[in-house]
């Protein structure tokens, strides 16, 4: 069981992840947080900030275009995976019930955005966590065109990786000694998503009993 937990914070520990396991593993982990309901507690948001930070202070020993290439790829094809899961396997999806990785309240937050957003959630939901993971699926159970979802999951997926990779490789650059303080990126980070994850929450919930009313 300790051998399960610790793999458990081995993958949310974004430092060791980039420490050991190098360009492979961080596509890896973005791949599965964009593509597979089950990848939506990866580390996302702060795994390629520290990745561009990394690399900018040649800890990590990646050119940047090699760097953004990788995420880039890694984003939209696991965001194109999470289209067609919900596009053939929707009606089961619908009809799944909630588990430790899986809860049918992720798919009604996420429907709140699309409708909120429209298409756009597509490309704003890169910045959402949990959200992210849930949008492609969504967007393949409603049967999306192909064509529109690939140019949302296009676009998104370069704004999310450019401004979090190429931030964090600026700052890696100029600010070297920023490497010290990854805990408290970590943290600013963590307690940003938390913050837009309850703020969501809270205004879904708001709206359903307005609604309701």
């Amino acid at each position: 069981m300790s051998q399960i937990v610790d793999f458990f914070q081995y993958l949310l520990n974004s430092e060791e992840i980039i420490r050991t396991g190098g360009l492979v593993l961080i596509t890896l982990i973005v791949l599965i947080e964009n593509g597979f309901f089950f990848g939506f507690f990866l580390p996302g948001d702060y795994l390629l900030f520290l990745s561009g930070v990394f690399a900018g202070t040649r800890l990590l020993n990646v050119p940047l275009w090699l760097l953004l290439s990788c995420i880039f790829g890694a984003a939209v094809i696991g965001s194109l995976t999470g289209y067609l899961t919900g596009y053939y396997f929707g009606a089961r999806i619908k009809d799944r019930p909630d588990s430790l990785f899986f809860k049918q309240k992720y798919i009604d937050n996420t429907r709140e955005a699309f409708i909120k957003y429209g298409n756009g959630a597509l490309i704003i939901s890169r910045f959402l966590p949990i959200v992210r993971t849930f949008a492609p699926l969504l967007a393949g159970l409603i049967h999306m065109p192909v064509r529109f979802f690939m140019l949302y999951n296009v676009i998104g997926g370069a704004l999310w990786v450019i401004t979090l990779v190429g931030g964090g490789f600026f700052f890696g650059e100029r600010f070297p000694w920023i490497v010290d303080y990854v805990q408290y990126i970590i943290i600013f980070f963590l307690a940003v998503t938390t913050f837009t994850v309850i703020k969501g929450y809270l205004n879904a919930r708001k709206e359903n009993k307005a609604k309701e009313a």
